[in-house]
């Protein structure tokens, strides 16, 4: 039960993210990752329909630099959804009613499993295709490029190629810390940026390791308890590590016992008492 709850709580936290930032992000995937010419953008409201519960993520009328005017959708899926195809053509027809123009839809998968969901339809009566973007099979060099904070923070959920993965995430974080105007360790954007990590789960310990550098949490010199010089404050900030590890990844008992220096023993006990709260 504790893991389905956090599996829901997660899932709204990455949309929440999504959503806050998409205004600054938006302009930069559309023009480096759909690569479109952009020349006017008009924002369109997304109350085009009264069944379906979940209204798209962002939908534009377009005028591209060659003159072409069309409606542009673009979704940010964290789920492998067979049902995906159906609802991204539901959306296509509902737009071609409503505003006479073409339709461009992109779906931007934001987990590293290679998702199987299908893309297309093909009936006798009907055929239809949206496009799917991998933002791992994206170069992370494309986002961290950027001025934008919100941009450079995509970049841990892209591909880092041949460069070191340790190297790689210690870069973003030093990006992120350069461009945040505020304590970077208590800062909105690193508390984003620890919740989209959670997406990598291949490399969750070197950025769990990379993360903990920046953390005011993780930070001894700044640790009111540890100041006091006593040995119980260390014993009680190591046991408030384990804890947040436990709710936060999704590690095994002998990995959060390694992170957070403390008895594989007592995380076996704290967890059980995490799951029967």
């Amino acid at each position: 039960m504790l893991k389905q709850n956090n599996n829901r709580r997660q899932g709204s936290q990455y949309d929440k993210i999504i959503r806050e930032n998409l205004e600054v992000t938006l302009p930069m995937i559309v023009r480096d990752v759909l690569n479109l010419n952009v020349l006017v953008s008009e924002e369109l409201p997304d109350d085009i329909q009264h069944t379906k519960e979940r209204k798209p993520d962002s939908l534009k009328k377009i005028t591209d630099t060659e003159g072409n005017t069309y409606v542009l959708q673009v979704e940010f899926q964290l789920e492998d959804e067979k049902e995906m195809v159906y609802r991204m053509a539901e959306y296509n027809i509902m737009l071609m009613r409503k505003y006479r123009l073409p339709i461009k839809q992109y779906v931007i998968f934001l987990k590293e499993k290679k998702p199987g969901m299908p893309t297309f339809l093909d009936t006798p009566n009907h055929k239809y295709n949206y496009n799917l973007i991998l933002i791992t099979e994206i170069d992370y060099k494309l986002f961290i490029k950027s001025d934008d904070i919100e941009v450079k923070m995509l970049g841990i959920l892209a591909n880092f190629g041949k460069q070191n993965n340790f190297y790689a995430i210690n870069y973003i974080i030093k990006e992120l810390k350069h461009l945040s105007k505020e304590d970077f360790a208590t800062s909105r954007y690193y508390k984003q940026l620890r919740i989209l990590a959670k997406l990598r789960r291949s490399i969750k310990l070197e950025i769990e390791e990379a993360m903990q550098s920046v953390s005011t949490f993780f930070k001894e010199e700044e640790d009111f308890l540890y100041q006091r010089g006593e040995k119980k404050a260390k014993e009680t900030r190591n046991h408030e590590v384990a804890k947040s590890l436990i709710l936060e990844l999704d590690l095994s008992d002998e990995q959060t016992a390694r992170i957070a220096k403390v008895d594989v023993s007592f995380v076996k006990k704290l967890r059980s008492e995490l799951n029967n709260k």
